[in-house]
């Protein structure tokens, strides 16, 4: 904390100090990435609105784990098989109901650095994007990690455009920062289970 500014990022990796998220305040609605303490003092939120959910409510077990990818709130939650790991990062969602797939899947497949190929529908929509942006590319918009899920098209993975992050940007996948995807890529296998709600 400097400044009595705590990092949205440091605050998302579990504690600061020995605060528990739960006591920390909710991020909200104005596009910034820090908040100030105290409460009653004048408080900067982020887009996202995270809420703590419990994994019983949207899963029967967690075998291989899970991602719950929450798109009211703009935030994944995930935990380990054994519920020793417990994570919340911020997200992109998609930018329409009409993108927006919601209920049960998994990871299919796990790519570092992937390549990014728009999408028939998206190319009808925009005739001047690239056939391909090969993996690795700076301005490769899946960034360096994708979990691919077994829903054709749809992935979650990093991006190279943070802004994008806490907002409705996405024409279907559920986009996070390129250090929180890589994380949560070396803890997700394939098997881990996905609900998007």
């Amino acid at each position: 904390m400097a400044n009595g500014h705590l990092s949205r990022r440091a605050v998302l990796g579990g504690t600061v100090s020995g605060v528990g998220l739960a006591a920390l305040p909710a991020f909200a609605q104005d596009g910034t990435t820090e908040f100030t303490q105290p409460a009653s003092a004048s408080v900067r939120r982020n887009i996202s609105s995270f809420r703590m959910l419990r994994w019983e409510d949207y899963f029967d077990s967690t075998r291989n784990g899970l991602i719950l990818a929450d798109t009211t709130s703009r935030a994944l939650h995930y935990w380990s098989e054994d519920q020793s790991i417990y994570r919340l990062y911020p997200t992109s969602v998609p930018l329409s109901e009409e993108l927006t797939r919601r209920g049960l899947t998994s990871v299919v497949q796990k790519v570092v650095n992937p390549p990014w190929r728009p999408t028939p529908s998206m190319k009808k929509r925009n005739p001047d994007w690239p056939d391909v942006v090969e993996g690795g590319a700076p301005d490769n918009p899946p960034g360096s990690r994708a979990l691919y899920l077994g829903w054709t098209y749809y992935r979650i993975h990093g991006t190279h455009d943070t802004r994008k992050i806490g907002r409705k940007s996405s024409n279907g996948c559920i986009g996070l920062y390129n250090e929180n995807i890589e994380e949560l890529f070396d803890m997700a296998k394939i098997g881990t289970q996905v609900r998007l709600i």
